[in-house]
C-alpha cells in the first residue's frame, strides 16, 4: 500500500492550505509506534512501515503541479498498482474540518491530480480529500491565491481534530 501526501516542499510553504496532504502523511507516520524517519529517494521523502501489512508514505519533493513523475518512480520501484494507491490532498470543493475518501473521483481543478492522473494513466486510484475551504463568503479569494495562504492556528487545530478521523476509516 502506498500512502502519498500531496504539497509543495521547502519551509516556505509548510503551513500552507496545499500541504494538507503532506500534513496528513505526517500524521499517519507519527500514528506508529517507532515510527521510521523520512529518507529521500524517487524525489520524494519516504517511510516504509510494517505492521499487518507494508505501507509506504511518501510526500513528493516537486511542486505539486508535478507530483506525477515522482509518485510514478516510487510506484513503479514497489510494484503498487493502482487499487493500493491512496492519496491525501487538499480540496477547496469541501469545506475546512470536513473530508471525503473516493475512488476515481476530485475536485473540477487540481493540477497535483492532473499531473498523477496524466504519469499514472488512470485516475482510479483512492483520494482522500481534506476539505481546506474557511473563506468567507464577502472575502471570497481566488482558489489558488487562498490554498497558499497558511492556515491560521485555529484551522490547524480542526485538521489536527479530523485527522484521526480519516485514519481511522482507512484500510489498513
Amino acid at each position: 500500500m502506498l500512502l502519498v501526501g500531496l504539497g509543495n516542499p521547502g519551509k516556505k510553504y509548510e503551513g500552507n492550505r496545499h500541504n494538507a496532504g503532506f500534513m496528513f502523511a505526517d500524521y499517519v507516520v507519527n500514528q506508529q509506534v517507532n515510527s521510521p524517519p523520512f529518507k529521500s529517494g524517487f524525489d520524494c521523502e519516504y517511510c516504509e512501515i510494517k505492521n499487518r501489512q507494508k505501507l509506504i508514505v511518501a510526500k513528493p519533493q516537486k511542486y505539486m503541479n508535478l507530483s506525477g513523475p515522482p509518485v510514478r518512480k516510487l510506484s513503479d520501484f514497489y510494484k503498487i498498482p493502482l487499487s493500493e494507491l491512496i492519496v491525501a490532498h487538499d480540496d477547496l470543493d469541501i469545506p475546512l474540518g470536513k473530508f471525503k475518501i473516493q475512488i476515481g473521483t476530485g475536485p473540477k481543478m487540481h493540477n497535483g491530480l492532473d499531473s498523477l492522473d496524466q504519469y499514472l494513466g488512470s485516475p482510479n486510484y483512492t483520494r482522500i480529500r481534506i476539505g481546506v475551504d474557511n473563506r468567507p463568503p464577502e472575502r471570497r479569494l481566488p482558489g489558488e491565491a487562498y490554498v497558499l495562504q497558511d492556515f491560521t492556528p485555529e484551522e490547524v487545530q480542526i485538521l489536527l481534530d479530523l485527522f484521526p478521523v480519516i485514519y481511522s476509516r482507512m484500510a489498513l
